[in-house]
């Protein structure tokens, strides 16, 4: 299938859009084609749902927040809820059948002349970042949802060779419990018993939160929540890109190759504190001046790797390979006691 698209100056909001719009008819188009039969006739891709409405949509989600002024969406918040609640009732327009799993998951399943088949897995998460963009996670849920309601409307579903599934997220960002992928770690059976006894910043633990909205919180239910691998024939996502690399080469998609792995420290640097009037400054130990030293360091380490890091592989020390995309940044910090007229501990 062929596509045109108009010349529109790079990046304005119309050039943003219309990217948007051949995002979601891209994946309409070769995502589903090998879980339907070839010879189906109707190229009809029903330019209303597949734009407008998904698009509304979009927006719609971005107004869902927990926050004034910007958009926060965290793991089972309030606000969570409300947008899992809405994506269920476009789930279920879209024909699909629909389900809430132990970790708040939101599934959405066509089943297939063949249910046995391998099922073909499609979704994001419908949690946010504090501050976040609307498009992040909501992109991908509404893109799928959207694309399953146009095969319903066009006599497709009842071609399909293997089950489709959407699934939305409730945990991908690990904001509340600065643990990420709650939610697809419960789907993937990865997802520990201990991980229950986790807390917020509240005290209010994994566990507590989940009975809080009626989900039964055991180590059971999180077993219930996994797929086994062999029923999943593969997982497909549409994401806003998280960088401006395709914007910055003029590209409107990128196919991902490949993903950041996380790791997450909390260091704690220790100085001596003193008054900061009265010691002299070549007594002082001040933990602040340290951590501001080693955030630079930080940042010129995965900036300038080979100034700082081994290759003799006799030596166990690392490829030029592997440290290609080397990224890091320091999110937080807080200090104790937090005075201004003393030199302080970091954490």
């Amino acid at each position: 299938m062929a596509l045109s698209v108009p010349k529109i100056a790079p990046f304005s909001p119309i050039y943003r859009l219309k990217t948007l719009i051949v995002s979601i008819i891209i994946f309409t188009t070769f995502i589903f084609v090998s879980c339907a039969e070839r010879g189906s006739g109707g190229d009809e891709l029903y330019r209303e749902i597949l734009r407008d409405e998904t698009v509304a949509r979009i927006k719609e989600l971005g107004k869902i927040s927990d926050a004034e002024g910007y958009l926060e969406r965290t793991f089972l918040s309030p606000a969570s809820m409300r947008a899992a609640e809405l994506i269920q009732s476009w789930m279920q327009d879209a024909g699909l059948k629909t389900w809430v799993d132990q970790m708040g998951n939101v599934h959405g399943r066509f089943e297939a002349a063949n249910s046995t088949a391998e099922a073909l897995l499609i979704g994001s998460h419908l949690d946010t970042v504090i501050d976040a963009g609307m498009y992040d996670g909501s992109m991908g849920v509404v893109c799928a949802i959207s694309a399953l309601k146009v095969f319903k409307l066009n006599g497709m579903q009842g071609k399909l060779q293997r089950p489709v599934e959407v699934i939305a997220f409730s945990d991908e960002e690990g904001v509340r419990f600065q643990t990420t992928f709650l939610g697809s770690s419960a789907v993937a059976g990865i997802l520990s018993g201990s991980a229950l006894q986790i807390s917020d910043k509240s005290g209010i633990t994994l566990q507590e939160v989940l009975r809080e909205n009626s989900l039964e919180a055991t180590e059971e239910s999180l077993v219930d929540a996994k797929y086994e691998p062999e029923s999943i024939w593969g997982y497909i996502e549409v994401h806003i890109e998280q960088g401006p690399v395709l914007e910055s080469v003029g590209y409107p998609l990128g196919i991902v190759k490949g993903i950041a792995g996380q790791t997450r420290l909390k260091v704690t640097v220790k100085g001596s504190q003193g008054h900061a009037g009265t010691v002299p400054m070549f007594m002082r130990q001040d933990p602040m001046v340290a951590s501001a030293e080693l955030i630079v360091l930080l940042e010129s380490l995965c900036k300038h790797p080979e100034s700082f890091l081994a290759y003799d592989d006799q030596c166990g020390g690392f490829t030029r390979e592997s440290l290609a995309g080397l990224v890091c940044t320091v999110g937080e910090i807080s200090c104790w006691p937090s005075a201004s007229n003393l030199f302080l501990l970091l954490y």
